[in-house]
């Protein structure tokens, strides 16, 4: 699987995407790769915001180390799950509970876009990856 292109980012998000692109971060494995330092650091050069650049590197990692998209990442951190650690040990169903009041929320009585499978299927993802990395 392809990864998905790092921009456009959302309009919340402008500041911090004009301040990564003069830095030349153009995907969303370089700025998986940011350390906290380097966040600070493009944060103090002038117009992002640290916290909004974490985020960004919380979605990043989110979608690169479990090939999730964009808007899965973006959902799943908003949902309170901020890591593939964190996902692991989630309990499916509390998690398909807490997407659906999220989605709802964001986006109405619209259907929902993560079912009980593709929430299964992340877990695994996310279970199978720290297994990997605990070894």
């Amino acid at each position: 699987m392809s990864a998905p292109p790092l921009y456009p980012l959302p309009r919340p998000f402008q500041r911090e995407q004009a301040q990564l692109q003069r830095h030349g971060i153009g995907s969303w494995a370089e700025l998986a790769a940011l350390t906290d330092a380097e966040l600070r650091q493009l944060a103090s050069a002038g117009g992002a915001l640290e916290r909004q650049l974490r985020k960004l590197r919380g979605q990043a990692q989110l979608i690169t180390d479990l090939e999730l998209e964009p808007h899965e990442a973006a959902l799943l951190l908003y949902a309170g799950i901020a890591s593939s650690q964190g996902l692991a040990a989630a309990s499916p169903q509390q998690l398909i509970t807490q997407l659906g009041r999220l989605e709802r929320s964001l986006l109405g009585m619209a259907p929902p876009r993560v079912d009980a499978a593709t929430v299964r299927r992340w877990i695994q993802r996310a279970q199978a990856r720290s297994s990997r990395s605990a070894n």
